[in-house]
């Protein structure tokens, strides 16, 4: 079944989680995934539609790339429908294809370091602002949803950020050596389920409906 992208992006975060993302025919697993939406004040989203953030505010299922620090860039796909500011980040990959590119571009051997991070990612597939508001179902990229596959998805606290800290809203594939970091939970009173935690009243309906798939 392909991903919804016009879901919430705590349910698509979680789908995502397995699935494989190729720009130009390099790139591979996804292991690891941060949920955002215009609700949090983490979200580059929350202050706003801008010029920097516009890709951000749909349509669904695009590439919205932003500059980290000024140093690396990001990649993020966008959800919900058209007008609500809401995305995930791509956070780490378990490469599957074009790894000799991938090292070329990286300048080391390791695979595990290749696609562990956001920027590492984004260097090793060529990601940069050219590809911001692209759609995913169209070349340069193609993402695969990883189907009738069995994984075990972990979630717990994203990283780098200084607001919204406590919420469990970084999904992981259980036991992967490719995560950017390792996993850092909740506290048990936060320790709901993510597709729960405060999650967009306008987004209810549809986060319900891809729960009973």
């Amino acid at each position: 079944m392909p991903i919804d992208f016009a879901a919430p992006s705590l349910v698509v975060a979680r789908e995502l989680i397995g699935a494989s993302v190729f720009v130009d025919g390099v790139g591979g697993r996804i292991v690891e995934t941060e949920a955002y939406d215009e609700t949090d004040p983490a979200s580059h989203s929350y202050a706003g539609h801008t010029a920097r953030n516009a890709a951000m505010f749909g349509p669904p299922g695009r590439a919205y790339v932003y500059r980290s620090y000024g140093i690396h860039w990001c990649l993020n796909f966008v959800c919900m429908p058209a007008g609500h500011g809401a995305g995930v980040l791509i956070r780490a990959l378990q490469p599957t294809a074009g790894i000799a590119r991938m090292r070329e571009r990286r300048g080391l051997a390791d695979e595990r370091l290749l696609c562990s991070g956001p920027g590492r990612l984004c260097q090793a597939l060529g990601v940069t602002r050219a590809l911001d508001g692209m759609r995913l179902d169209r070349p340069p990229f193609r993402v695969v949803a990883r189907g009738e596959a069995t994984v075990v998805v972990h979630a717990g606290l994203r990283i780098g950020i200084t607001k919204s800290r406590e919420l469990p809203w970084r999904f992981v594939l259980a036991g992967s050596p490719f995560l950017s970091k390792p996993l850092a939970t909740a506290p048990r009173r936060d320790a709901r389920s993510p597709a729960r935690v405060s999650e967009p009243r306008a987004a209810t309906a549809a986060s319900a409906r891809a729960r009973r798939r």
